[in-house]
């Protein structure tokens, strides 16, 4: 009888238990809402974030909602784990996950940014890599950041979605990414450049790799929201370069951290290329703009001036060279290039540029004669004179 008793009592403690375990989903009455989304719906981004708006509300509720549906209805790509490609464009980043439903970290990450951004949720992609268990992994991996309530948070749909065992990949759920604190995230996810840290005292690849995560105020204070304001003012130049001194200044740990500074420094450099090559193209078209209304201007003085203008419209015919000229001049003085070849083309440019100037100084000053005297007078300064006063064609 008694061990009747004690199996009863085991039986009901152990249901007590079980029942205590149970947890509510608080999300529950959004998941259901956002997962209503009609498959029609699902083609473009701009077709998701219009149902977002139309049935969310707060900042916080359209987070969950495109979180939710991003990590319910796209399936990790498992075959092509290893093919992350950073630098494909951004909409086929985008586009792929839509039309196949399977991606990989920067399909995730760079469909729940775009869905937030058109939502009107600031929100940024994020890149660098991870550690789990102690083990830092050898892949690069994508994430997002999302403004909400004025406060940051962090968001790893991929991570989120499901998990990987034995090769596959098993869909489930996990909220531990969703609307993450940055000072959680940081032990497990690091970006390349530690802007993207969130952090006042940003942990550093070596910290990364050492487990000490936690916040050393002994550190110089930075203010990354001052430092996002100013970030979000540069021009995409001015973005890159600061960004590839933060990578570098917080240490090059790895060959992950190694090939993203390389691909920076190389898109500055090209970015650099063009915009010398495009400077340089338009100082050749405001020259050659600049000869030939310098042409007209001659070609008009050589008819004397006929049919008649007025002053101002014939001052106007050779300020549009001499601006032209000045403008050719200005575009080549924001050339800095170290290439010789690139170089001697700007120093033949700027001769011919000198040369119309010349030209232009010499018809400038004519002209100022030329209005100072009266009809009879300028009709005689299209003529040469002899000796005795016959003129010369």
């Amino acid at each position: 009888m008694k061990q009747v008793k004690y199996i009863l009592i085991f039986i009901f403690t152990t249901q007590t238990i079980y029942a205590q375990k149970k947890t509510v989903n608080e999300f529950s009455t959004i998941d259901t809402k956002a997962l209503q989304l009609p498959d029609s719906l699902t083609k473009t981004t701009d077709d998701i974030a219009a149902y977002i708006i139309a049935n969310f509300q707060t900042d916080k509720d359209k987070s969950r909602a495109i979180f939710i549906w991003v990590a319910s209805n796209i399936q990790y790509d498992i075959d092509n784990m290893f093919a992350i490609n950073f630098y494909e464009k951004k909409e086929d980043k985008i586009s792929k996950p839509l039309k196949t439903r399977k991606g990989i970290c920067e399909n995730f990450a760079s469909l729940l940014t775009d869905i937030c951004i058109k939502s009107g949720l600031k929100s940024y992609l994020i890149e660098g890599y991870t550690k789990q268990n102690g083990f830092t992994d050898y892949i690069p991996h994508a994430w997002s950041a999302v403004l909400i309530d004025s406060s940051w948070f962090l968001f790893d749909p991929t991570w989120g979605s499901g998990y990987i065992n034995g090769g596959k990949f098993y869909k489930k759920i996990n909220n531990d990414y969703y609307k993450v604190n940055p000072s959680s995230l940081i032990k497990s996810h690091i970006p390349f450049d530690y802007l993207w840290q969130f952090l006042n005292y940003p942990v550093t690849n070596q910290e990364f790799y050492e487990g000490k995560t936690q916040q050393n105020k002994n550190k110089p204070y930075f203010n990354f929201i001052d430092s996002i304001q100013i970030y979000e003012k540069q021009s995409h130049i001015e973005q890159l370069i600061s960004s590839a001194y933060r990578v570098e200044k917080n240490g090059v740990k790895n060959s992950l951290v190694f090939d993203r500074l390389q691909h920076l420094k190389l898109e500055i450099e090209n970015d650099r290329q063009s915009k010398t090559i495009n400077l340089y193209n338009l100082a050749v078209a405001d020259y050659n703009a600049g000869i030939n209304a310098f042409n007209e201007f001659i070609n008009y003085k050589n008819r004397q001036f006929l049919p008649k203008k007025t002053d101002s419209e014939i001052q106007r015919m050779i300020d549009v060279p001499d601006n032209k000229i000045k403008e050719a001049k200005t575009n080549l003085e924001q050339i800095s290039s170290s290439d010789v070849n690139t170089n001697n083309m700007i120093m033949q440019l700027i001769k011919s540029l000198d040369d119309a100037s010349l030209q232009i100084k010499e018809q400038q000053d004519w002209l100022k004669l030329y209005f100072n005297k009266g009809r009879f007078g300028r009709k005689s300064m299209f003529y040469k004179m002899t000796w005795y006063g016959i003129p010369i064609n």
